[in-house]
């Protein structure tokens, strides 16, 4: 009786591994520059977070303002930079700005610029200021 073996061939494993040598080196360079869009990122989150701060406190705002029975006094916004006051904790994270910007009045909307410098690299996003 014959036996009879089974496996790869050493020519098999070779293409294999050249194959996976082709994928693995035309994906690498999208991975390496997944730093530059996480950064983006989180500044874009910091930005939207200081949109509905400012759209929660100018809300509290006109209710106070209306008279509405349990409503409480609102953070007064002047300016860009004010939307810090109302993030929890009163403060923006390490290494972020917010280019000031006056805010009118109560109810007056003005485009604000947060940015994040880490190093040599500088990430920029905006968001709402509104006045109350």
């Amino acid at each position: 009786m014959k036996n009879q073996q089974s496996g790869f061939t050493l020519i098999e494993l070779i293409a294999v591994i050249v194959v996976l040598g082709i994928l693995a080196a035309t994906a690498l360079p999208k991975f390496v520059d997944m730093t530059s869009a996480a950064e983006q990122a989180a500044v874009d989150g910091v930005a939207g977070n200081l949109s509905s701060a400012m759209a929660l406190n100018y809300a509290a705002a006109v209710a106070f303002t209306a008279g509405i029975t349990g409503a409480v006094a609102a953070t007064a916004v002047t300016n860009c930079s004010n939307g810090a006051t109302l993030l929890v904790g009163a403060a923006l994270p390490s290494g972020y700005t917010i280019t000031p910007a006056a805010i009118a009045s109560l109810g007056t909307t003005v485009a604000c610029t947060l940015t994040l410098t880490k190093g040599a690299t500088t990430k920029t996003a905006t968001f709402q200021g509104i006045g109350a």
